[in-house]
């Protein structure tokens, strides 16, 4: 766990570098030569210094073990700080599509230059490198953080990239491609903000753990000779694990000690699994 704060603050703080750096390039070279997608995208960067910034803080909150207060630990903190990058992504694309709908319908005077290319270029450089390192920490801990700056990243890519084709195009006078770009960049973007804020949403609203891991423990649960039912596998998220509650009947003429133990025994076995946090079972005779 401690590997997986240090790597998810790194992440951070690498993104918050990187962001503030394009946010200054393209914000300038997107008013010089007034180029909607090249605005759209600085004010993209602005918002990805914001996720950035949530998932050093949410981070550094989750990060703190339990206490007498926080029985279970700060992990859904990670879901709180999410449902805030997700929020400034919807807000911000609701903005960047309505200047790009006025500026397709009033005109736009987008202006060629080198410097859009060479900043579209070195966004992208930047952005693979970032989208590549949260990437791999992503799939080795499954951080929801991880995951929200690893799609932002990866859409940053993709939205520069149409960013860099509306520039090569102006070259032949085709500026209304640049507003078109800017209202799929927006729409990109709320999207990518829905999706967190539904992931989130359903941790904090406590969703069961998946059917599968269900399953698995059930298996598990089967696989005791002495446990005769299984029933009310009940699970409660717990930052990016579960905490699981199972009712289990035994034979009634079990002794104190022999039917706890078994509830012990499997309680560790569950415990072995990648999702579960913790386990509690409870022990009802037949």
């Amino acid at each position: 766990m401690e590997e997986k704060f240090a790597i998810t603050k790194k992440a951070g703080i690498y993104g918050i570098m990187g962001n503030i750096l394009l946010l200054m390039l393209k914000a300038l070279v997107g008013f010089i030569s007034k180029s909607q997608a090249m605005i759209a995208d600085s004010v993209n960067s602005a918002s990805d210094i914001f996720a950035s910034l949530m998932t050093f803080i949410g981070n550094r909150i989750a990060s703190v073990p339990n206490d007498e207060d926080h029985n279970l630990g700060h992990g859904k903190a990670e879901y709180i700080f999410s449902m805030f990058i997700s929020i400034a992504m919807i807000l911000v694309s609701a903005k960047l599509l309505l200047d790009s709908i006025r500026t397709l319908w009033f005109g736009s005077e987008l202006h060629f230059s080198w410097f859009l290319v060479a900043v579209c270029i070195t966004t992208i450089v930047i952005k693979l490198c970032l989208y590549f390192y949260t990437l791999k920490a992503y799939h080795k801990h499954n951080s929801i953080l991880l995951e929200a700056n690893m799609k932002d990243h990866r859409n940053d890519c993709v939205v520069t990239s149409f960013t860099l084709l509306s520039v090569l195009l102006s070259l032949f006078h085709i500026d209304w491609f640049d507003s078109i770009v800017g209202i799929g960049i927006s729409i990109w973007i709320c999207y990518t903000g829905v999706t967190i804020f539904l992931e989130s949403y359903h941790v904090l609203m406590d969703i069961s753990v998946d059917d599968k891991t269900k399953d698995l423990i059930l298996n598990i649960a089967r696989s005791y000779p002495k446990i005769e039912k299984v029933e009310n596998i009940v699970s409660t998220p717990v930052g990016d694990r579960y905490l699981v509650f199972i009712t289990i009947y035994v034979d009634g003429n079990l002794s104190t000690f022999e039917s706890h133990q078994l509830a012990d025994n499997l309680e560790k076995t569950v415990n072995g699994l990648e999702k579960i946090y913790k386990t509690v079972v409870h022990v009802e005779p037949v």
